[in-house]
């Protein structure tokens, strides 16, 4: 009997392009980016920006993936997508799907 596997072809990622850093912090509120580093080592994190969503930036990444594997959005079987943000309360992955490009339908986890 032949068991069902899954393959990893190649890794993809994305970030939000606005930067804020502790110094952009320290402005807004009593703090400083020495304090905050001491605490946390946390020097910069990464914001949505107009235009940017959970979903755009994981088909960024997808983008990314398919194209270092060689693969078209219609090679796909599955995507799964793992956050806890608030974007849509029933999932981003067909949002992603779309934005692939990748006609359909796939099984949904």
């Amino acid at each position: 009997m032949t068991g069902i596997g899954v393959r990893i072809w190649a890794p993809g990622s994305a970030a939000p392009a606005r930067r804020l850093t502790n110094d952009d912090l320290s402005r807004m509120v009593d703090t400083t980016d020495e304090w905050i580093q001491e605490r946390t080592g946390i020097r910069e994190r990464r914001v949505l920006g107009e235009g940017e969503s959970l979903a755009t930036l994981a088909a960024q990444a997808g983008q990314q993936a398919l194209a270092r594997a060689g693969l078209a959005p219609t090679d796909l079987d599955l995507i799964v997508v793992a956050t806890s943000t608030p974007d849509d309360l029933f999932g981003s992955g067909p949002q992603i799907q779309a934005l692939l490009g990748q006609p359909g339908p796939l099984p949904s986890i």
